[in-house]
């Protein structure tokens, strides 16, 4: 076991370890192997309408772009992708995958500006008027005054 206040020459890998833990390279090198595992599990196609979250308590968070896809991908794929994830991101340890319906990186509804939808979005909820709003109501006085 090594004297933490030493003097003298210490072995690189003990510095570099030092630094990848004090840094936090460590997690940024293992959500990088969790997203190359998760594109190369699901395809060019899909990887991007989908957007990987966290991982809590081994359960991977991911949203996609229409609900379409999430039936797709919990209900018939979820089985090859918790094997590919496991085999591609040794790192991260992952039980189970959520998937919800949002707005993605790239996918449809991700980029908009205002008032343009997609054809999968859902549309903006219309204005109520008031009742009688935007009607004159005539009451037999005769003509409107301007």
């Amino acid at each position: 076991m090594p004297i933490p206040n030493r003097r003298g020459p210490r072995a690189l890998s003990d510095i570099l370890g030092e630094l990848f833990t004090a840094r936090g390279y460590g997690r940024l090198l293992a959500r990088r192997e969790l997203e190359d595992a998760w594109n190369a599990a699901v395809g060019e196609p899909v990887c991007r309408q989908t957007q990987l979250g966290e991982v809590r308590r081994g359960v991977l968070n991911v949203t996609v772009s229409h609900p379409a896809l999430l039936e797709e991908l919990s209900a018939f794929r979820k089985p090859e992708l918790l094997a590919a994830l496991r085999s591609g991101a040794p790192a991260t340890t992952i039980h189970d995958i959520r998937f919800r319906v949002g707005v993605t990186g790239s996918g449809p509804g991700a980029a908009r500006g205002p008032g343009e939808g997609t054809e999968g979005s859902p549309p903006a909820p219309a204005r109520r008027a008031r009742p009688g709003a935007g009607r004159r109501r005539d009451r037999g006085r005769g003509p409107a005054q301007a």
